[in-house]
């Protein structure tokens, strides 16, 4: 059970190191494998660091019996220093010195394939009855198992770490004015890198749009359908294509109406015909006057809290998702980042994971906005512990990993008179809510919206009545 367990190698050998066999225990344990021609010691126990130095790296062909098991897949039982002796006057000298009576070398075979060797060594004569060698051919069977198993894991871990230091981006320099968080938490098992993806990229142009100057950079949060490794590998195809596009100069709209257009190509042609689509959010920032251009692609609509601590979604105009239509049209919305507020866009992940719908994530979600203040990095981490134990889900219980999703989240704060700094002072003083929200005539739809946005932005008020009357006007 012990090695069916073990996560890695050094775990494996650590519970090899420990077996206690009925009836005899060897004191000294070695594990071999083979690296092209040559012989390698992956680990052993009972000896001194540095006396594996004359064993590894061994040609295959050497008279020496971990070598034989490795070459002809047979297992080697030598009962004493004679045997020893007799059978491999080459290599006895390298063993003389470990003062061992009786060695036993099992090849470890998984599928039929011989991947290593396995010693152990006994400071008393041992015969090697039947019995003892039954149990021996056990054990060497069950190592080469979870040997099997903890190398895959570990190549894949590898893999995985390359994948997502390659495929995510750092956040850059600081931006004067303004700060920056980031987090990617991958669904529990599996790749470490799923179809979530973020992304910070600076934008061409030495003046800025709404003002002289200049720094614009663009915020980009998307999530490719699935959890796979295709999906892993369309994400990292569409986050250069729309580095590619945001840094030739296109506004928002034209950034993700062209990189729909990829998508749609690379994905409407496939021989396995798996359609993927991606939903995105595409936002350029102003960093000197706040002013937020945003393009929206099926995704979720950013969420600001602002200065005196409210926390509302900001609806913005949209778009189907990327790669369902290759003509699809983007129109995009204006905002201004007020000093002291803060805009959150993240994955569906982060909303919907623990047994929530959009709605009540959104409600967790608040709470933890309106309750944090200043640290951007602190805050990002309470977000992403939000998936985690009763707190993440209608349910009470135990502490436990309920990730059901890729979780990605962004967040931008722009300084106000405190700036985004935790360890600054905050200052008492009475705010006065401000938000504008154009209608127009052509737009009567939008006066739902109007009516759901001031009733979030009046959700602390303690008055029913007032919010209602309010609303209604």
């Amino acid at each position: 059970r012990a090695l069916a367990e073990a996560r890695n190698t050094e775990e494996v050998l650590r519970v090899a190191a420990g077996l206690s066999m009925p009836g005899f225990s060897p004191d000294g344990l070695a594990v071999f494998g083979a690296e092209a021609d040559r012989l390698t010691v992956i680990g052993h126990f009972g000896q001194q660091p540095g006396d594996e130095e004359p064993f590894s790296h061994m040609p295959l062909e050497t008279d020496y019996p971990a070598a034989e098991v490795v070459r002809t897949g047979r297992a080697v039982y030598l009962s004493s220093p004679d045997d020893y002796r007799g059978r491999y006057p080459a290599a006895w000298p390298l063993a003389e010195g470990f003062g061992r009576e009786s060695w036993a070398f099992l090849p470890l075979t998984v599928a039929g394939r011989t991947m290593g060797a396995w010693m152990a060594a006994f400071t008393y004569p041992v015969t090697f009855t039947p019995d003892e060698r039954s149990v021996l051919t056990t054990v060497a069977r069950m190592l080469a198992q979870a040997l099997s198993r903890a190398g895959v894991a570990e190549s894949e871990r590898e893999l995985t770490d390359g994948l997502q230091r390659s495929m995510l981006p750092t956040l850059g320099p600081k931006i004067p004015g303004m700060s920056v968080a980031a987090r990617y938490v991958p669904t529990g098992g599996g790749l470490q890198v799923g179809g979530d993806w973020y992304d910070m990229i600076p934008l061409p142009g030495g003046t800025s749009r709404t003002s002289p100057g200049g720094g614009r950079f663009a915020l980009v949060i998307g999530d490719v359908q699935g959890h796979d490794v295709r999906a892993a590998g369309l994400m990292g195809q569409l986050r250069i294509a729309l580095r590619a596009y945001a840094s030739e100069g296109h506004r928002p709209d034209a950034v993700l109406s062209r990189a729909s257009r990829f998508l749609y190509g690379i994905t409407s042609d496939d021989e396995i015909a798996d359609l993927r689509f991606a939903t995105c959010l595409y936002v350029e920032v102003d960093p000197e006057s706040g002013v937020l251009e945003i393009a929206r692609a099926g995704h979720p609509d950013p969420a600001i809290r602002m200065a005196d601590g409210t926390v509302l979604t900001r609806p913005t105009a949209g778009g189907l998702p990327l790669g369902i239509d290759p003509d699809a049209d983007y129109p995009t919305t204006r905002l201004v980042l007020e000093p002291g507020e803060t805009m959150l866009i993240c994955t569906d992940g982060l909303i919907e994971t623990g047994g929530h719908d959009l709605e009540t994530g959104w409600l967790r979600i608040r709470k933890i906005l309106e309750s944090h203040d200043g640290d951007m990095e602190a805050l990002a981490d309470a977000l992403v512990r939000a998936v985690h134990g009763p707190s993440s889900h209608h349910m009470t219980g135990p502490l436990a990993d309920r990730r059901e999703d890729d979780i990605a989240v962004l967040l931008l704060c722009r300084a106000g008179e405190e700036g985004c700094d935790p360890d600054a002072t905050p200052t008492v003083r009475t705010t006065v809510r401000r938000t504008m929200l154009t209608i127009a005539q052509a737009e009567p739809q939008k006066v739902a919206l109007a009516r759901q946005q001031l009733r979030e932005f009046l959700h602390d008020w303690p008055s029913v009545d007032q919010v209602d009357s309010a609303v209604l006007l």
